[in-house]
């Protein structure tokens, strides 16, 4: 089914999960593959153009061959990744988002752009949180 969705366009309710627990469960397990710490960054990288390993290994601190290979692997068989492999010597493999990868990152840069812009409102938050913490202790 494909929904295109407009500034007109409202989009779907998300399901109330104690009548639909199956699709809340369905929810959990994207959002979880698609939300977690070296997914965001792989996606916001590819965001700027397709990388080789190598690149993407440069640009996302912390993050081991491992695991970069691991995170790949899941982005590319949930359909947000193309793996591309140029048959060179040594060969040469690239990889980039998808339409659907593009829609995620869409989503993750609105995301940083909130967290930017709520910073100061968070720091304050956070602080008289603290400060009550300290109070009672």
């Amino acid at each position: 089914m494909d929904v295109r969705v407009s500034e007109t366009t409202p989009l779907p309710s998300p399901p109330d999960c104690a009548q639909n627990s199956d699709a809340c469960a369905v929810i959990r397990s994207i959002l979880a593959r698609t939300t977690d710490k070296w997914s965001i960054l792989i996606v916001k990288s590819l965001g700027r153009g397709p990388h080789r390993f190598s690149e993407l290994r440069r640009a996302i601190d912390g993050i081991s061959q491992r695991m970069l290979t691991l995170t790949l692997r899941n982005l590319e068989r949930d359909g947000l990744v193309l793996r591309t492999l140029t048959p060179t010597t040594p060969p040469r493999v690239d990889y980039e988002l998808t339409t659907l990868g593009e829609s995620l990152w869409t989503l993750t840069e609105a995301f940083g752009q909130w967290a930017l812009s709520n910073r100061p409102e968070i720091e304050a938050a956070r602080s008289r949180f603290d400060a009550r913490l300290d109070a009672n202790t």
